[in-house]
């Protein structure tokens, strides 16, 4: 037997024998020395995650990856809960919502948006393996999700949207302003964007959002034309649509676009942060408040709910007494 073995050995003759006073500790560790010798069997720390989180983690990742999430959110899964492991090391069916508590509780210095998605994270872990019958009871039933910031990033107005163009400097520059904003995609789905996913006559793309799914996205006239004079620009063959400047060239990550949209910010004099995202809420803006349908911003954006598009949409002074004239009926 190895160490461990015996140590789990003396521990439980040292509670039979304290709990049982006729108990025979020779005899009794005798016979479950037989026993045990036929296991392998490994001490857990107290600073280390416990075996079986690794297994209820791989179970979970799997029955997800078959529901068709993506492997950003996957990824993303896995690292919150990783993280969770290291600071609750129990086993599954141990761990309660006292646990929880205190492990959220130590980010008193983050936004509640996030701490909101580590519990949602948490609570689609624990539901699942509740859901599976493999622990009894969820932990994370009873905790309520924070009450989120509305806040969203502001939208560009027409004069700051300008103000970008104008200041990109290169051709790969200018395509990557125009394509975020055209399409109104998320970062992710730009980064997983290909050369032959493009349809130059209909001005297209497919993309695969969130949950896998996939929908068609459509290019400006002049996105299309800042775009092709990128592709032309370019002297390697790879399949992304975006790429490195330097050899060897490969697909730019979603960090390489973020900090090229921050350069080009840096360079317009905008005091506030322009990012990805807020390109695509300056599309949903614009379109919204130029006339455009709500289910149609909705389908172009990949929203399941029209809530979720309202939220993007904020009506301009200007537009609203527009409307009003328009509409009211006198």
């Amino acid at each position: 037997m190895n160490n461990a073995s015996e140590q789990l050995l003396s521990d439980v003759v040292a509670v039979l024998s304290d709990k049982l006073p006729e108990f025979n500790a020779e005899r009794t560790k005798s016979i479950l020395s037989a026993v045990i010798s036929k296991y392998h069997i490994k001490k857990v720390e107290e600073n280390e995650p416990h075996p079986d989180s690794d297994e209820k983690l791989s179970m979970f990742l799997s029955a997800k990856r078959l529901e068709g999430l993506s492997p950003i959110t996957l990824a993303g899964y896995e690292l919150e809960l990783r993280i969770f492991f290291r600071y609750v090391t129990k086993r599954m069916e141990s761990v309660t919502a006292a646990d929880i508590r205190a492990y959220l509780g130590q980010f008193d210095h983050l936004k509640m948006s996030t701490v909101g998605r580590k519990l949602s994270v948490l609570k689609s872990f624990f539901g699942w393996l509740t859901a599976e019958e493999i622990i009894p009871r969820d932990p994370s039933a009873r905790l309520k999700t924070p009450k989120q910031e509305k806040r969203l990033p502001k939208a560009l107005t027409v004069a700051e949207l300008e103000m970008l163009r104008e200041a990109c400097r290169t051709v790969r520059q200018r395509a990557f302003i125009e394509v975020l904003y055209a399409t109104g995609c998320r970062l992710s789905e730009v980064f997983g964007m290909n050369r032959a996913a493009i349809n130059h006559q209909s001005m297209s793309c497919r993309v695969v959002g969130k949950g896998n799914k996939e929908r068609e996205v459509y290019f400006s006239f002049k996105a299309m034309y800042h775009l092709n004079r990128y592709l032309a620009s370019r002297t390697d063959d790879g399949e992304a649509l975006m790429v490195t400047e330097r050899r060897p060239y490969r697909r730019l990550s979603r960090r390489g676009i973020q900090r090229e949209i921050d350069v080009i910010a840096q360079a317009a004099g905008l005091a506030r942060k322009v990012s990805p995202h807020v390109l695509r809420h300056t599309f949903a803006t614009l379109t919204l408040n130029n006339g455009a349908e709500l289910v149609a911003v909705q389908e172009l954006m990949g929203h399941s709910d029209p809530q979720t598009t309202l939220r993007y949409a904020r009506i301009t002074e200007e537009r609203k007494r527009e409307q009003h004239k328009k509409y009211l009926v006198q």
